[in-house]
């Protein structure tokens, strides 16, 4: 069927979707992805390439370099992408300085229209959602409809932000003297914003939409591994209406593309979602030539506690699901499951069962489970399950790769594991699930806090005391109660120690405690998500 669309005017979906990311393919290959065909669609030959959006326009890198984004179900290439580098980064930040200044469109726009421009912009995210859906899960692998489910939840949050932007206000204080003294909020500036690979529409979402809500301009470096779905978001807040140089997106690599955001002297602010490794790279570089707010959100070696008055049936369900989520691929995954002794042994047999139950394979059909994102992580993935079984952990499920083509793990799972053990202390972001016994609550609350990670935490009960006693003394960002990993646009997420600084989804530089008390399933659920620094955002204060 026809139907009309904005930019385009009258054409098919599958041809708009094929322009609306510029040129992944004018090739019949693509047109049949973007018809949502299955995973056996052939592959776009090499010469075909995505480029460069920057200042509301489609460039070549200045470079003419390209790379190659691999389909990690086979391991072949999808198609060329432009590589931007530093020159392209300067490119880009330029168009954001220009378009931040004080007379330009952007900055003489109401607070109303940015928030309906952010509106216009969700509702494009979701008239595609299937196409975008396809689109991301030929790049990361992960079950198209776990991909559709994300899309939908990144656009409640550009919709959540959209009804804030005209929200910003300030106070008036009473000074000492015959003055008048108020606060006047204002946006940053130019926000440099680097994606992670694990959920790249959801995380373009966290980083943009409060962003431009507040009215500041936005240089996006998406990963390497996964820069389509960016690239196709662009095109859609092009299509939105949205200023040129207000939203500009670089593919490339970390070491250089990057390096050269981090550095910039013209950049006012970093957001970065990663590893803990880059996030120091990146707190280094913000201070190099310049002093740039920074949030980072980083890894996580989570525990989720079970005590001996949880039914064993249901715990393993949601420490499973906190486990296994995404492939494992999650900062916040809880794969440190502690155990209480007196029902250990009958909560091992069941998690074994639900991992042996999952079902991993095409993640263009109804599984459960894809491929990991590359050669790399599969690799190392594969190296912590060896480890864990040459330092004595008992392999319970899984514990190898599944075919010899596509980045494929099976659902691994550990008991008797020992604290110091690489499994229960190094961050794997795979399919992986390591089970402790313990004995006390003081005990698994020190020895959940022994990490240097503190992003996330768990505790499955049916005693109040016991939740409330744990969530008061867990060092993590974000604790969860009879649930786990229940993230919505309203409650602020970051972490502790390696685990970040600042939070993303939030606007205040404010102290935070926040708890939402809920009914699952005729159980009490919990969720805290505890903040007791002062959080960095996207706005001055003066």
């Amino acid at each position: 069927m026809q139907q009309p669309h904005a930019c385009y005017g009258f054409m098919s979906k599958t041809e708009y979707t094929v322009l609306c990311t510029h040129r992944i393919s004018q090739r019949e290959e693509v047109r049949k992805i973007a018809a949502l065909a299955p995973a056996q669609t052939t592959i776009p030959n090499n010469d075909t390439m995505l480029d460069i959006f920057i200042n509301n326009e489609w460039v070549d890198a200045v470079s003419k370099k390209t790379f190659p984004t691999i389909n990690p179900q086979d391991e072949t290439v999808i198609t060329q992408v432009a590589e931007g580098d530093k020159a392209d980064i300067d490119l880009a930040v330029a168009a954001a300085k220009k378009a931040f200044h004080r007379y330009s469109e952007w900055r003489k726009t109401d607070a109303s229209q940015r928030g309906r421009l952010l509106l216009k912009l969700a509702d494009l995210i979701e008239r595609d959602v299937e196409y975008l859906a396809a689109l991301e899960t030929l790049d990361c692998g992960k079950p198209v409809k776990n991909a559709e489910g994300e899309i939908y939840f990144a656009t409640s949050v550009i919709r959540y932000y959209a009804g804030k932007a005209d929200k910003i206000l300030g106070n008036t204080i009473p000074a000492d003297g015959e003055v008048l003294s108020f606060t006047l909020k204002e946006p940053v500036g130019v926000c440099g914003q680097i994606l992670p690979w694990n959920y790249p529409i959801p995380m373009i979402s966290w980083k943009i939409a409060p962003a431009l809500a507040a009215g500041c301009t936005v240089v996006v470096k998406p990963a390497e591994q996964t820069p389509l779905t960016a690239l196709a978001v662009a095109a859609l807040a092009q299509e939105a209406g949205f200023p040129p140089g207000v939203l500009n997106v670089v593919p490339g690599y970390g070491p250089t593309a990057g390096a050269a955001l981090t550095h910039h002297p013209d950049v006012d602010k970093v957001a970065f979602t990663g590893s803990t490794e880059v996030g120091r790279i990146i707190m280094g570089a913000a201070g190099s030539v310049n002093l740039k707010r920074v949030t980072l959100e980083l890894g996580g070696k989570s525990a989720l506690v079970v005590f001996n008055d949880a039914d064993v049936d249901k715990a393993a369900k949601i420490a499973h699901a906190a486990a296994f989520a995404n492939g494992g691929q999650c900062c916040v995954a809880g794969t440190r499951t502690y155990v209480q002794s007196a029902i250990y042994d009958k909560f091992v047999q069941r998690a074994t069962e639900l991992a042996q139950q999952r079902s991993v394979g095409n993640p263009y059909d109804d599984v459960d489970q894809g491929p990991q994102i590359d050669e790399d992580m599969f690799k190392k993935v594969m190296g912590y399950i060896s480890a864990g079984k040459s330092e004595g952990a008992r392999c319970v499920a899984g514990g190898d790769r599944i075919g010899s083509k596509g980045y494929f793990v099976k659902p691994t799972v550990f008991a008797d594991v020992k604290e110091d053990m690489k499994i229960a202390k190094e961050e794997i972001f795979g399919p992986v699930q390591s089970i402790l016994k313990f004995d006390t609550f003081e005990e698994v609350v020190d020895r959940a806090n022994d990490s240097n990670y503190g992003l996330g935490a768990g505790v499955i009960t049916n005693d109040i005391t016991t939740a409330l006693s744990f969530i008061r003394y867990v060092r993590a960002g974000s604790v969860w109660i009879n649930t786990y990993e229940h993230v919505t646009c309203q409650t602020p997420f970051g972490g502790f120690k390696d685990s970040g600084i600042g939070r993303e989804l939030l606007y205040h530089e404010s102290h935070s405690t926040n708890a939402v008390f809920g009914r699952r399933r005729g159980r009490t659920s919990l969720t805290q998500i505890v903040s007791l620094r002062p959080c960095l955002n996207l706005l001055n204060q003066l």
